[in-house]
């Protein structure tokens, strides 16, 4: 069902908000999240209600706001890092915040992987640290808040090619906080190899392209050392996703957006906002429909079945909404 925006359908909070949320950069799928939800929020709370959506990075500092309560709601991918912050490990290590809630996930499939120039004839990671290149590599940072950055560091860190590496090879690692910037320095010739996210983005469709890049494998070990450290999955980028992929790659899964609110929000809230994101779910697919399931940054049709499944605990208010469509019992 399409829900027409103003009409005021479902629960009614019955009392004005004032809400902060977080988003992404600004440009990004985060804010069109957050500002279909805080439109459908304040369509059902009382005259006076108004939403703040503030830029994060999408990574930790989204969710350590979330957890002090300098905002209400954020966005952050992907989900699976979440559990980190709840167990008190990876860049929340020692502070586990167990008052983080989910009120739901929406579901996107994406990977971390590294490319490099095809000129260089290397496919795999031994070839890479045998052959030591100097190339120019460009990542996001890690700078305690960008979880693509993280993720970057651990993995070159289990891979044997640390950033101090690349340098002393007679390379260099760039840093840029978006994936976007990332790959722009490859497509104009200024690095050798990117290790980014948003495999699905044209952007990555045009770089494989143009430079003939070839996307390396994860190894076993590697695999298994932040399996084992941080509970990280990894995940196939299938034979034929770019053209010129001859073979599938094990990448590192970064996958889904997960929505975020604190313990103490109360119940009446999240469960609106839950019902919401279900049941008016329709308007924020429309956004996304022009492009192919597995060429989307955002999953369709959403299913509030997979939505309820998150990685750390739902808010009680999220659990009544879910029970009362029987989507825990499935």
């Amino acid at each position: 069902m399409y829900f027409v925006p103003g009409m005021n359908q479902g629960p009614q909070l019955g009392r004005s908000v004032q809400l902060n949320f977080g988003g992404d950069w600004g440009q990004a799928n985060f804010h069109r999240v957050c500002g279909w939800l805080c439109q459908e929020v304040c369509d059902r709370s009382e005259a006076g209600s108004r939403v703040a959506i503030w830029n994060t990075t999408g990574g930790s500092d989204a969710i350590r706001y979330v957890a002090d309560r300098t905002l209400d709601f954020a966005v952050s991918t992907p989900a699976a890092f979440a559990r980190m912050a709840i167990r008190g490990t990876g860049p929340f290590s020692g502070k586990p915040l167990s008052k983080l809630r989910a009120i739901g996930v929406l579901p996107q499939r994406d990977r971390l992987v590294m490319a490099i120039d095809a000129k260089y004839n290397v496919r795999t990671y031994a070839e890479l640290r045998a052959l030591a290149p100097s190339l120019k590599v460009a990542g996001s940072p890690n700078d305690g808040n960008n979880f693509i950055g993280y993720a970057t560091e651990q993995m070159m860190n289990a891979s044997g090619i640390p950033a101090s590496t690349i340098t002393a090879w007679g390379g260099d690692f760039v840093t840029k906080v978006r994936p976007d910037q990332c790959i722009a320095l490859a497509l104009a010739g200024e690095v050798d190899a990117v290790i980014q996210e948003a495999i699905m983005s044209p952007w990555w469709s045009t770089l494989m392209k143009e430079r003939k890049m070839v996307l390396l494998s994860y190894e076993e070990t590697a695999l298994r050392t932040v399996n084992t450290d941080l509970g990280w999955e990894s995940g196939m980028i299938e034979q034929g996703y770019f053209p010129q992929l001859e073979e599938s790659v094990t990448a590192l899964d970064f996958s889904d957006f997960i929505l975020l609110v604190h313990a103490d929000m109360p119940d009446d809230l999240a469960h609106l906002l839950t019902w919401c994101l279900c049941e008016t779910r329709k308007s924020l697919e429309r956004h996304y429909q022009h492009l192919p399931p597995e060429r989307s940054p955002l999953g369709y049709p959403l299913d509030p079945v997979t939505m309820a499944k998150t990685p750390i605990p739902l808010h009680s208010g999220a659990v009544q909404y879910y029970q009362s469509i029987d989507a825990l019992a499935a």
